[in-house]
C-alpha cells in the first residue's frame, strides 16, 4: 500500500461544458486549473466567480442557483462515488467510439473493460475506494469486522 491516498478532485467549467477528474497531486502541481477554467491558479477562480458574468451565468444555469449562492465547491469538490460512475461511463463511451485507441492488443475484450483511471486505492466523498480489476470499478473499502 502507497504511504499516501489520493484524493480524486471534480472540476467543472459550465461555460465551456468541461468536466475534468484529477488526483489531488494533479491539482496542486499541474496546470489544470489553467486547462479547465483558463487561469493560472485557484485564486483567480475567485475573481472570475466574482467579475465574469458569462461564468457566474453558466453556474447559476447549471445549479439551478443565483448568483449569491455561487461558491467554489460548486466548481472544484471532491468526487463523489456518482462521478466515478459518470467518468466510467465518459471512458467507455469514448472506447466505443475510439476502438482502436485501448484494444489493438486486446480485439476480444468486453465492452465494460477500461484501463483503471487512478491509484489502486482512492479518496471519494463518501470514503477510500480500491480498484476492482474483475468489474473494472472502484469499489468501497469495508474496515473492521
Amino acid at each position: 500500500m502507497e504511504n499516501t491516498i489520493e484524493t480524486i478532485y471534480r472540476l467543472e467549467n459550465p461555460e465551456e461544458n468541461i468536466i475534468k477528474f484529477v488526483t489531488g497531486t494533479q491539482l496542486r502541481y499541474e496546470d489544470v486549473i489553467k486547462e479547465v477554467f483558463g487561469v493560472a491558479s485557484v485564486n483567480d477562480l475567485h475573481m472570475m466567480i466574482q467579475y465574469n458574468k458569462n461564468f457566474q451565468t453558466s453556474i447559476c444555469n447549471s445549479y439551478g442557483i443565483s448568483e449569491k449562492k455561487i461558491t467554489l465547491d460548486k466548481i472544484i469538490r471532491i468526487a463523489s462515488k456518482a462521478d466515478i460512475l459518470f467518468l466510467k461511463q465518459q471512458l467507455l463511451n469514448e472506447k466505443k467510439s475510439n476502438p482502436q485507441k485501448d484494444d489493438q492488443n486486446n480485439p476480444g475484450e468486453e465492452d465494460h473493460h477500461i484501463n483503471r483511471p487512478f491509484d489502486t486505492i482512492i479518496q471519494l466523498q463518501e470514503g477510500i475506494y480500491q480498484w476492482d480489476d474483475n468489474n473494472f470499478s472502484y469499489n468501497a473499502i469495508t474496515i473492521g469486522a
